[in-house]
């Protein structure tokens, strides 16, 4: 994805983390992402169009300098301009490693672990 799709934007929200407003902060966090994380994959499962709203379902894994993979489905829900930029990207995540915590029975167990960027 290149940073210059973002020129008209206002906003970027990672849901539950960082919110970037403006273009420049936008474009800064993207080139600043790249320095020290690598796309190992960005998989596009499906997308949805009407008018100027795109909802599209991927899949997303990372490597970070300090080793740490990261791997996890996610949604964007995309508001396009009229000229074909985006207005307005909210970004959704779910981790890869789900579970059932009633699997056993009707007492809910679950896991230790912190969630992940989102």
């Amino acid at each position: 994805m290149s940073a210059m799709l973002f020129i008209q934007t206002e906003f970027l929200k990672n849901q539950c983390r960082p919110e970037y407003h403006g273009s420049k902060k936008i474009k800064l966090w993207f080139e600043e992402w790249n320095t020290r994380g690598t796309v190992l994959q960005w998989d596009i499962k499906q997308f949805f169009h009407k008018g100027n709203q795109t909802i599209v379902e991927w899949y997303f894994k990372n490597k970070m300098d300090t080793g740490n993979v990261e791997a996890f489905d996610g949604m964007s829900l995309i508001e396009w301009t009229p000229d074909g930029k985006i207005a307005l990207l909210k970004e959704f995540g779910c981790n890869e490693n789900r579970y059932d915590p009633y699997k056993d029975g009707n007492i809910p167990h679950f896991r230790d672990e912190n969630a992940k960027w989102f």
